[in-house]
């Protein structure tokens, strides 16, 4: 038996699911209030039999792990380790002696991560001068001070190695863990005389700390990071996700701070969809993590030039990662904790009026220059027309390069052709984590809907496959959904039962979404309401396709010459031509 069927032999469905919401018996299933959504009533359904989700608001589904994966907001790899451990498997025993060993190791330094945070919590009790800097200077609460497992390291050389020493670790699984470094002789602990903030993953593991000085001191820096380790990695790293992702997903959206303890301030004033990077150097890889939870992301980051450079660099980041990115500009304060020390509610409306991204770059630009002056039009030209041409989508760079030509007062061919002199930097492919579910907007959400659901009925009932023949496999969105619309197509006659599946093996999860999906809507219908409801549905999922395959020739043809605008016009006869089969 290989790991995923060993997990999914030793844990239940709806015992993993049953740990992010309540769940209720729904005569052979269970139901619950969608995490995804803000409904009001129960739509997320989880069928023990099949062992399969689906949630009917947003349109997600499949087994355990794509659960874990879409809760979680991680990859495969990630919600594995995630399974495995609540299923008490070693994953160690399934690795080839290599990554067997690197699994080994990084429970090592899992386990010397807790139990410093742990001392460091202690060290933070007994140090007056550390409980009046998080207490009195900070205005943290104990509440808050618990939930961030916050600490102290001493300032006596290597009082953290002693004890770690003496609990079964040795100097290396210290070094490895970045918790100590070269002394004149010895070994000595990492961080001294610090406040110590715990790095977790989503999972609220430790893998590092920053260290911050309690008193300023110019010959050493304010904070002090974990080097790069097994576990610590500060290109993925994002701060406070195990505590912000439930806000994130409830509220709609992120909000990224530059500092950790702005963080910590709004997490205790009730803002808490907020989360820090390794300073200002956003990687596609902070946004594409954040993105599986939301694509509403919002930067508020400090105000000074630093500030604006970074959020400047991370507009064209942001539309590689497929994330809707706006920024929150803070007036009367450097940062989000200095605004929430004068008034929280100030830095709560804040955080609910963002500017998109690329508007609030223009307006900024625009204040600080001169756009009645042939120079500064060129500066400002300079500035906007490489991140305008770095977006990944090009209907947003039609209509940026339009509003640039009313603000500048020149013709937009002008500054398409300039644009074209800023060729993108090359950038080295970052390694990412697969994800298997992109983030949807609500039409897509819709869309996917549309087809599971038309795709559904067509298994379940043959003779709403007459239906098929005008549809072709492109005009659905997952690999999963063209197989069986290909198979049913070739196999018009085929009857599917709980014993025929094998033909369908390689797609079984999604086989079984489907079941579930179709033994909730539609089971009780006739079998003339079932052809009449999946014309309905292909009728529908047609006129979105034809919708959106327009505007994109719509786009095309803007910049065609006269022979490509008479080729695309065609295509655009045969789209109408598939309405008027439909009636539409």
């Amino acid at each position: 038996m290989d790991v995923v069927e060993d997990i999914k032999s030793r844990i239940s469905i709806e015992d993993i699911v049953g740990e992010y919401i309540q769940l209720k018996r729904a005569g052979r299933n269970f139901k619950g209030l969608s995490p995804f959504t803000t409904e009001k009533s129960p739509s997320l359904m989880v069928s023990p039999e099949k062992q399969i989700w689906h949630d009917f608001s947003s349109g997600k589904g499949g087994n355990v792990f794509s659960f874990i994966m879409d809760i979680e907001g991680v990859d495969f790899k990630e919600a594995l380790s995630i399974l495995a451990n609540k299923a008490g498997i070693d994953l160690s025993k399934y690795s080839n002696g290599k990554s067997g060993a690197l699994i080994k190791n990084k429970q090592i330094a899992y386990n010397v991560l807790e139990l410093a945070t742990k001392f460091y919590q202690v060290q933070l009790r007994n140090s007056r001068e550390a409980l009046d800097y998080v207490f009195k200077n900070r205005h943290f609460d104990k509440e808050t001070v618990l939930d961030f497992r916050l600490g102290y390291s001493p300032n006596n050389g290597d009082a953290l190695i002693k004890f770690l020493l003496k609990q079964g670790f040795n100097i290396k699984d210290l070094q490895e863990s970045g918790l100590a470094t070269r002394g004149y002789r010895n070994p000595i602990d990492m961080f001294r005389g610090r406040l110590m903030i715990p790095l977790a993953d989503g999972q609220g593991r430790v893998i590092g700390f920053t260290a911050r000085q309690l008193v300023s001191d110019s010959n050493s820096p304010k904070y002090i990071n974990t080097p790069q380790t097994i576990l610590y990695d500060k290109s993925r790293h994002v701060y406070g996700l195990h505590l912000a992702k439930d806000s994130i997903r409830t509220s709609g959206y992120c909000v990224i701070v530059e500092g950790n303890l702005d963080v910590i301030s709004s997490y205790q004033v009730g803002v808490k969809q907020v989360v820090a990077t390794a300073g200002t150097a956003i990687t596609e890889q902070h946004l594409k993590i954040i993105g599986n939870l939301s694509s509403d992301v919002r930067l508020a980051f400090d105000q000074d030039s630093a500030g604006q450079t970074a959020t400047e660099r991370a507009i064209p980041i942001a539309s590689k990662a497929k994330v809707n990115l706006s920024v929150i500009a803070i007036d009367n304060a450097k940062d989000p904790d200095e605004l929430i020390q004068i008034n929280p509610k100030l830095w709560e409306g804040y955080v609910n009026r963002p500017i998109y991204a690329v508007d609030w770059l223009i307006d900024s630009y625009q204040k600080v220059l001169d756009l009645n002056q042939a120079k500064d039009k060129r500066k400002f030209s300079d500035i906007l027309l490489p991140v305008i041409n770095k977006l990944s989508d090009s209907v947003e760079q039609d209509h940026y390069y339009g509003k640039l030509s009313k603000i500048l007062n020149v013709d937009k061919s002008a500054l398409i052709s300039k644009s074209s002199s800023f060729a993108p930097e090359k950038t080295a492919k970052l390694k990412t984590p697969k994800i298997d579910k992109p983030v949807l907007d609500k039409d897509e959400i819709d869309q996917r809907k549309t087809q599971d659901q038309f795709i559904a009925i067509c298994l379940y009932n043959p003779g709403s496959r007459k239906n098929l023949e005008i549809v072709k496999k492109n005009m659905f969105g997952s690999e999963d959904q063209r197989i069986l619309i290909t198979f049913l197509k070739a196999n018009p006659d085929y009857k599917f039962t709980k014993n025929s599946r094998r033909e369908l093996n390689n797609i079984a999860d999604y086989v079984k979404m489907l079941m579930l999906q179709y033994e909730t809507l539609y089971q009780d219908l006739s079998d003339i309401e079932l052809v009449y409801e999946s014309k309905r549905l292909r009728d529908r999922l047609i006129v979105k396709f034809v919708k959106k395959q327009k505007d994109l020739l719509s786009l095309d043809m803007q910049y065609s010459d006269e022979e490509a605008t008479q080729n695309l016009l065609k295509k655009a006869k045969k789209l109408d031509e598939l309405l008027k089969i439909i009636g539409s």
